[in-house]
């Protein structure tokens, strides 16, 4: 019977450390897939096959036994355990530190204490400094203005208002406000300071100041991560994250169209908006590239990736978006067609970055598909609903679907390809695509 206790005890210890592993990871932005396999791998590892893991997009079941049989006619010894984890902020370094502890454990480079330890250093490690955030934040929407077709002084106003704009997200609406309450005044102050600027003259194009300054408020990780998992056949998560994609889309949507008619209230009308447009000093492919990598690297900032990683998530989605612009451009591709194959390049590009960096691919995708991600239809859905032009309106929000559903599309042809593709016969230490 003491023997069965110090079993039971044993049992218990292993999967607290495997739900605390899957706690951390899903919070901080792992796809339901990663977390379940490194659960099972770190129960494994212990001596504990019996564990059984359910995870969701906001919670863990854990279960596991002694033994599946009755013994001596009493009841076998069980663990369980039910865990709610709401989904918060994104800080992809926590996803590749316990992806990395996974494999130590494997490699037999961790008692059971120790990596109860590191799991603890891990969850207790600070974010990304707010300088870096706020920065990271102004770099993303100076980028991205210029990508979607801003000038050299769009960028500018962009600059500005992207950093007012987390210095909000971080000292105020991130702490005092619900998600939707805060993801609507965040859209909604981006657009009036970008508003503000066109009123005073400062910047061309109202359309791509306010589609670059929104950028850092796009819902890409939870996007991204819903595709997977439903690749991954977790249907119910994958539904869970994408409507929660799909809330912030909303949050934005709306926070815009506040702010047009709270200003034509102010002015005695809106501001008329004709379109698109392209400002030839951004519109180069050197250029362009250029803007595509500062905008990827930027946000690799505020995803809270190490920056180890930087520069490759930069240089990933600036090939990503160039070959978009070449296919588009001079191979006569449609932009359907062209957002499909660049999303296959990047996923292709963030699974061989993995292997090499040893790191999810997650970390690279997540960042590098930015370019690609449907704001500027997002933006115009809007603009054209709340001035009354319908059939436009439908027009541009069909557009911004079709985008989602080729991206949606490439990501999964490209994570269809097989891991020895990347790997080798032999996986790599600490690397999972």
């Amino acid at each position: 019977m003491e023997k069965q206790q110090e079993t039971t005890a044993d049992i218990s210890e292993v999967l607290e450390v495997a739900a605390e592993a899957g706690h951390i990871l899903l919070e901080n932005g792992a796809e339901i897939s990663r977390v379940e396999d490194i659960m099972s791998r770190i129960a494994s590892h212990y001596g504990v096959e019996s564990g059984s893991f359910f995870v969701l997009s906001n919670g863990i079941f854990t279960t596991g036994s002694v033994d599946k049989v009755r013994q001596g006619g009493g009841q076998a010894q069980t663990y369980a355990n039910v865990e709610f984890i709401p989904i918060r902020g994104i800080q992809l370094s926590k996803v590749v530190a316990v992806n990395r502890l996974s494999y130590d454990i494997c490699y037999g480079f961790c008692t059971l204490e120790q990596a109860r330890e590191r799991l603890r250093l891990i969850r207790d490690s600070a974010p990304k400094p707010a300088w870096e955030q706020i920065l990271g934040s102004a770099l993303g929407a100076s980028g991205f203005c210029a990508v979607f077709g801003g000038g050299w002084a769009d960028c500018a106003a962009c600059f500005v208002v992207g950093a007012l704009l987390y210095m909000y997200i971080l000292f105020f609406s991130g702490r005092h406000l619900s998600k939707i309450v805060g993801g609507v005044s965040n859209a909604l102050l981006a657009t009036l300071l970008c508003v503000a600027f066109y009123r005073i003259g400062f910047g061309g194009s109202l359309s791509n100041m306010i589609i670059g300054s929104v950028m850092p408020l796009i819902p890409g990780v939870p996007f991204v991560n819903g595709v997977r998992d439903l690749a991954n056949s977790d249907y119910i998560a994958g539904l869970t994250r994408l409507t929660d994609a799909m809330l912030g889309f909303f949050c934005i949507a709306l926070g815009v169209a506040v702010s047009f008619l709270l200003d034509g209230w102010a002015f005695g009308g809106m501001i008329a908006l004709h379109g698109m447009t392209v400002n030839p000093q951004t519109a180069g492919l050197l250029v362009q590239t250029v803007a595509a990598f500062v905008g990827t690297l930027a946000f690799a900032a505020l995803f809270g990736v190490p920056r180890a990683q930087y520069l490759s998530a930069g240089v990933i989605g600036a090939i990503g978006w160039c070959l978009y612009l070449i296919l588009v451009r001079f191979a006569g591709t449609g932009p359907m067609a062209a957002i499909v194959l660049a999303s296959v390049l990047i996923c292709i590009l963030s699974r061989i970055a993995a292997v090499q960096q040893k790191c999810p691919a997650q970390v690279f995708l997540l960042c590098g598909i930015f370019p690609l991600v449907p704001g500027a239809g997002i933006f115009w859905f809007t603009y054209y609903l709340v001035s009354a032009q319908l059939p436009l309106a439908l027009s541009s929000g069909f557009d911004a679907v079709k985008a989602a559903v080729a991206i949606v599309l490439g990501i999964i042809l490209a994570m269809e390809l097989p891991q020895r593709i990347f790997s080798g016969k032999k996986p790599h230490r600490g690397t999972v695509h």
